[in-house]
């Protein structure tokens, strides 16, 4: 049973990664095949009871969520967008997103409000600096553990107990957290989140991957990971909607610093918030 599990946590991570990388592509059969060294029919159930969702109905949702991303931040046209995340023209993408969204692209590209009206966003002004520090992060391999699940301070707080127990090195370590979905345009869905780890466990074999490998506008959260999601909505609900840098679809990295266990202090903890650049 524990080397069926096994196998299937790396075939949905082999095929997640596939589908990420190539979402605005047709992606045939036989490379799903290849990918996950499971037939199509039985890669499609280990995908859909995995996930909560098909692997069609994941890339289309990559699409559309990519597509709304590059409304917000970048200054290209609905007509090139749709194109650029593999609709074959703006009619089909335009009906694909209302049905998803529940709004046009033209009204979701000229209002860039939608997000924040169901109350996901509530601006704190107080304590994160909203000019960021451009940097570049070199790729970097890491050890990890996927889960999708509610951006929540609770449950992501147990992934990473779970993932902790572990029995990772202390000394030269470094803890990342990837956000591979946009958590404020799944406010009302499960976003996939990564705990990672530089070094590997001494308990347990785990996939590893390269994050990084490019320039991310830099932001620090200090204090409580509990209040991070307050630091989100200053970047998203003010500075973000009028800087001039223009955003790529990589997933975001948080860097742990400063955390719990290389700080007694709470208000001393530090985590790096990276935004993928073009």
């Amino acid at each position: 049973m524990k080397n069926n599990d096994s196998r299937n946590i790396t075939c949905i991570n082999d095929t997640l990664s596939f589908i990420e990388k190539n979402y605005d592509q047709v992606i045939s059969i036989e490379q799903l095949e290849e990918v996950s060294h499971y037939s199509y029919r039985n890669i499609q159930r280990i995908f859909r009871y995995s996930c909560g969702e098909t692997i069609g109905n994941y890339q289309k949702r990559l699409k559309l969520e990519n597509a709304y991303k590059m409304m917000l931040y970048t200054n290209c046209k609905i007509s090139v967008i749709a194109l650029k995340v593999g609709f074959a023209n703006s009619a089909s993408f335009s009906k694909a997103f209302k049905l998803h969204f529940g709004i046009t692209p033209f009204e979701a590209k000229r209002t860039k409000i939608p997000l924040f009206e169901k109350g996901a966003i509530v601006p704190n002004l107080s304590t994160v600096d909203l000019n960021p520090t451009i940097v570049y992060v070199p790729l970097t391999k890491v050890y990890f553990k996927g889960g999708f699940m509610s951006y929540e301070f609770d449950k992501i707080e147990l992934l990473w107990d779970e993932f902790l127990s572990y029995d990772f090195p202390l000394k030269d370590n470094e803890y990342y957290g990837i956000i591979a979905d946009e958590p404020l345009i799944r406010e009302n869905l499960k976003c996939r989140y990564d705990t990672c780890s530089t070094l590997p466990s001494s308990s347990i074999k785990m996939p590893s991957k390269t994050i990084g490998g490019g320039k991310y506008a830099q932001f620090i959260h200090y204090g409580s990971y509990e209040k991070i999601e307050e630091t989100y909505a200053q970047i998203y609900s003010q500075w973000i909607l009028n800087t001039k840098l223009e955003f790529g679809c990589t997933p975001i990295i948080e860097k742990y610093v400063k955390h719990p266990d290389n700080s007694n202090n709470t208000y001393e903890q530090e985590t790096y918030i990276w935004l993928p650049l073009i």
